[in-house]
């Protein structure tokens, strides 16, 4: 089966990759730059320019495949209207797909969003479900929430390097996952038919709130957390400030984020059906616990090292540099 992957160079798109490659799928990349995407080559993908801000680059990428799996999203560095990239290039993408008769195509959008359609990035990514269920492709939509990569850079590197993390008073629930659990439940999908034309959710054993992820990576790393509590009536009004200026217009759709928090975001999915179809065990899933504690082992591992080779050569290196 040939595989495109668009937004293959990020969190859940490179684990879709090598998971696909690994099972054996002819796999292409749409990418706008070869230089950053050359690992994906190195693991065995074909590289496809394309760029989702010129829709005109899209529907070539599709000769000679039969699925694809779009984990693309507008980044908060860059400067694009997040219009351009997340609703008009998909539209344009699944249009193309129509025509190319692609036989599954898998979205991924924000699980609960139903709820939250007066933020703009989420009604975007429902416009886009939308359109997929009126039109003839078999498509399958996975709910998410969070991955437990994005936790390394909010809590577990900050309390390594002391630094402050910002949170808010909210109390919500994220049932936070692993991208590589994310890949292997995808590329599962592909090859069965229950899960044509269904919306469903991918989600994490257990929810989380901001607190309690921070008394894992104290419990976990031995050191204490600098926790800085932020009203949400001030990121509100960032959120405002920067709907002013083109350049932050994306910073400030990421920054509407906050609202979901603010208004309560509770975890109450369950995944048994899905996974029994798949057959796939629920303890095959990786719980957040171990995901952190072979982060932190490693991280402490190289430090050891470090600190060695340091000693060794009658010099001394500052952590943060590491």
């Amino acid at each position: 089966m040939g595989l495109l992957v668009i937004g293959s160079t990020g969190t859940l798109g490179r684990q879709i990759v090598r998971k696909a490659l690994n099972e054996g799928f002819q796999v292409k990349c749409l990418v706008r730059n070869f230089r950053k995407a050359a690992f994906l080559k190195e693991w065995g993908a074909e590289l496809i320019y394309g760029d989702l801000t010129l829709p005109e680059t899209i529907p070539l990428a599709l000769l000679g495949i039969t699925a694809v799996v779009d984990c693309s999203t507008t980044r908060p560095s860059d400067l694009y209207d997040i219009k351009l990239i997340d609703l008009q290039a998909k539209y344009v993408l699944i249009e193309s797909a129509i025509k190319a008769e692609i036989k599954r195509f898998i979205f991924f959008s924000i699980l609960s969003s139903d709820n939250y359609r007066d933020i703009e990035l989420i009604n975007l990514k429902l416009l886009i479900e939308d359109r997929l269920k009126k039109s003839s492709i078999n498509y399958t939509i996975f709910k998410l929430t969070g991955f437990f990569q994005g936790l390394i850079p909010q809590y577990a590197l900050p309390i390594l390097d002391q630094d402050s993390i910002w949170i808010t008073r909210e109390r919500s629930l994220i049932s936070y996952i692993n991208t590589q659990d994310i890949a292997k439940i995808t590329i599962k999908s592909l090859s069965i038919s229950q899960f044509n034309k269904k919306v469903l959710p991918l989600v994490g054993i257990q929810g989380w709130t901001s607190l309690q992820i921070i008394e894992l990576c104290e419990k976990i790393s031995g050191k204490r957390a600098k926790i800085s509590r932020v009203p949400v009536s001030l990121l509100k009004s960032i959120t405002y400030i920067a709907k002013f200026f083109q350049w932050t217009w994306n910073i400030s759709e990421r920054l509407a984020f906050i609202e979901i928090l603010s208004r309560g975001y509770e975890y109450s999915i369950s995944m048994k059906e899905i996974l029994y179809i798949l057959k796939i065990d629920s303890n095959e899933l990786e719980s957040l616990e171990n995901y952190m504690q072979e982060y932190f082992q490693s991280i402490m591992k190289k430090l050891k090292e470090l600190n060695y080779q340091a000693l060794n050569i009658g010099s001394t290196i500052d952590v943060q540099d590491f």
